[in-house]
């Protein structure tokens, strides 16, 4: 202190004599530091920190504190701070926003708690929304009551009315404490609301998931005559996307043109956000190309947009034109394009953004780790993931989960057991997202105890609060035959969203339970939770298990008009297969052709498939026509033709449809059966010859075969059972 005092002093011989007016104004507003010093160094010389200045002088003294707070120099502000001898409202507030400026929340709350017990000096408006601000950070909301009754009783004992800047404060405090009823509180008192409040309300909202009522609070900051702001704006921007109302978005931008602040950077930004996750790419690209500044985020937003929406080629055309203008690719950028090349199977471009991935030092990012490993397994290079990760095995359970991932993607099962079994040799555990990695591989290969494995630690570890655990549990169970425990899990679910629902009608659909499942989709709609398409292909598909034909017009109907969603493929096909599993073939393809658009293979295939349950030859020809000129390589339609005319006996005709396959190259997918051993998973595909212990396998079978043969549990010809 004596140091800092000393050289202060140096600098006094050279301030220049300054009026008291002028001392103030540039008290209020120094050009730099060096200035501020000198400002101090004026102060001492001229006694403004004596111990028995007149009090309406403090505030010259108090002034430089604010000086220091602004140049960041929060050492400096408090060594003055405690030396004050009378410490006014302007060094209180100074000192403590500076300690917010520096993160130093539970120091500025003891500032505060001192301040009080000193009695000198009252709170005043300027003083709440730091201290409020400091509860925020700290989600400290009892402290934060707290300072809400002392506003209060400051209000009604000293008529220090709070005004709607501490007002705001509290609102957006109690928000980021996760008090939405406590904001809601407050905001309902005010008895002026400006713009500021709204935003403070309408953002509170968002940040705690409250997505509807944001946006009805912002219906009604409409219609009370208010237009919103950018920041209203950029808030709501990403409400639109998960909700999918790219109609408000729309309304949204509208405001922001009618307003001037469309071309604002962070605001076109979202709205490209917005109509990208919204479905709505080239919308978002009209935008892009006539933005007048763009920076890292708009680029990297629309290469990740495109790639969203299935659009690979546009994503990595956009970043190759962004490197070719000389735009430098951060790890964002890196990490929005690298799941485009590995859907386009752009093995070695995506090495070359390893290489640059590894030369700018991006590989310690784990999200740019996650998508690297991601990209080399959609490329089915299982071999470089595993290099990539083992660079960087250490960084993040992320890593770990792309890597169970990709084994899933490439049928790779053992490898996605030992690696789970790996994690646990590691510091880090398996999250809710390494969970539903593995659950649907436990399904693919019927792997029950495994699943109930997982339930297990899932149960253990608290993640089965998780609703996208419970749903891939439910969703496990009910295809492995337990539909029973699928339906346990659903009833022990505390949250339960559209998922959730459209899982377990889904599951009661493939066990032969319309009846439950449409139980379920009551239940649905006392929740309060809105039906999407999937759900109407869950009960469709329900029904026609079932063979609810009236029930399922009755849901066909209620999705287009009570709903407003329009059938797709799926539906479509829903509705053939169920009036053709019900034999009547002529209402199944009356329904197609009554079709607004072009049925596709899988409407068709469903006719076709019903064609062979119910014999029937002649539509099965006509259908299995249209069939191969949409879809010429897909063997399951040349399957069901041939195997009608295999059961009417029609063998020229057989004969001619397998030849057609073999002249287009077409081929049934072998079936596949598995075994596990131990913790090593043996897979086996119908004809092939390929596991490493064939031999053994085939000696072992041989010799069961001649033992069966001595018990005459075989024919005399037992090659009569083995298939061609």
């Amino acid at each position: 202190t004596m140091l800092f005092r000393t050289k202060l002093l140096t600098n006094a011989n050279s301030i220049p004599s300054i009026t008291t007016t002028s001392l103030f104004r540039h008290l209020n507003s120094p050009s730099n530091l060096l200035e501020a010093r000198k400002l101090h160094a004026l102060l001492l010389v001229h006694g403004f920190f004596h111990p028995n200045l007149p009090p309406h002088n403090n505030s010259f003294a108090s002034q430089i504190i604010n000086a220091y707070v602004s140049f960041s120099q929060i050492k400096h502000a408090y060594l003055v701070f405690s030396e004050l001898p009378h410490k006014t409202n302007v060094a209180w507030n100074a000192i403590l926003r500076g300690m917010l400026c520096v993160g130093h929340y539970t120091q500025a709350i003891h500032l505060y708690n001192s301040m009080l017990k000193q009695g000198v000096m009252k709170p005043d408006n300027y003083t709440y929304p730091i201290v409020l601000k400091a509860c925020s950070s700290l989600r400290a909301i009892e402290y934060g009551r707290w300072v809400r009754e002392t506003i209060i009783y400051n209000e009604v004992k000293h008529n220090i009315r709070p005004n709607v800047y501490v007002l705001c404060s509290m609102v957006d405090m109690f928000a980021k404490c996760g008090s939405l009823e406590d904001a809601r509180k407050v905001f309902d008192e005010m008895q002026v609301k400006d713009l500021a409040s709204w935003t403070a309300m309408i953002c509170g909202a968002v940040w705690n998931g409250e997505l509807v009522e944001a946006v009805s609070l912002f219906r009604r900051m409409r219609s009370e005559g208010l237009k919103p702001d950018s920041v209203i704006v950029s808030s709501l921007l990403p409400v639109c996307s998960r909700l999918e109302a790219a109609e408000l978005g729309m309304a949204l931008q509208g405001c922001a043109v009618r307003s001037g602040f469309d071309s604002y950077l962070y605001v076109s930004n979202a709205l490209i956000d917005m109509y990208c996750k919204c479905g709505k790419p080239f919308e978002a690209h009209f935008l892009f190309d006539n933005m007048v500044l763009r920076d890292t985020v708009s680029w990297s937003t629309l290469i990740s947009g495109y790639s969203q929406n299935c659009l690979y080629r546009e994503s990595y055309e956009l970043f190759c034109r962004m490197v070719n203008i000389g735009l430098k690719a951060n790890a964002i950028v890196v990490s929005s394009v690298l799941p485009a090349i590995g859907r386009l199977r752009m093995l070695k471009q995506g090495k070359e953004i390893h290489n640059y991935v590894l030369k700018e030092g991006l590989v310690l990012d784990q999200i740019v780790g996650s998508t690297l490993i991601d990209m080399y397994s959609n490329c089915g290079s299982m071999k470089e993931a595993e290099k990539a990760f083992e660079y960087m095995s250490d960084m993040d359970i992320m890593l770990w989960n792309s890597m169970i991932a990709g084994y899933n993607l490439v049928s790779d099962f053992d490898s996605v057991f030992s690696t789970i079994r790996k994690i646990w040799g590691t510091q880090h555990r398996p999250n809710s997202i390494t969970l539903v990695s593995v659950l649907p591989v436990c399904t693919k290969l019927g792997a029950i105890r495994q699943g109930k494995e997982i339930h297990g630690y899932a149960t253990k570890s608290n993640l089965i609060l998780k609703t996208n655990v419970g749903n891939s549990l439910i969703d496990m169970y009910g295809k492995c035959g337990f539909l029973d425990l699928g339906v346990k899990v659903f009833n022990q679910m505390m949250v339960k969203n559209v998922v959730t629902y459209n899982t377990i009608i889904s599951a009661c659909g493939a066990h032969g339970l319309g009846g439950k499942g449409l139980a379920f989709y009551d239940q649905m709609k006392v929740a309060g939770i809105k039906p999407n398409k999937v759900t109407f292909i869950a009960l469709l598909s329900a029904c026609s298990h079932a063979g609810l034909v009236e029930k399922a017009w009755q849901l066909y109907n209620s999705m287009i008009h009570d709903y407003a969603i329009e059938p797709d493929m799926e539906h479509y096909s829903c509705m053939v297969d169920l009036l053709g599993r019900t034999g009547d073939i002529d209402a199944a393809y009356k329904f197609i052709t009554t079709m607004h658009v072009t049925p596709d293979t899988n409407v068709l295939g469903s006719l076709l498939g019903a064609c062979r349950i119910h014999n029937k030859v002649e539509m099965a020809e006509i259908l299995a026509e249209h069939i191969f000129q949409l879809n010429a390589k897909d063997a399951g339609h040349y399957v069901l033709l041939s195997n009608l005319y295999a059961s009417g006996k029609q063998w020229k005709n057989m004969s001619k449809v397998r030849s057609m396959m073999k002249d287009k190259g077409t081929e049934k997918k072998p079936a596949s059966s598995w075994i596990q051993i131990g913790h090593k998973i043996h897979v086996f595909h119908a004809t092939s010859k390929f596991h490493p212990e064939f031999a053994k396998i085939e000696l072992i079978l041989d010799s069961l075969l001649l033992v069966m043969r001595g018990e005459d549990c075989l024919p005399e010809e037992p090659e009569d059972l083995l298939p061609c």
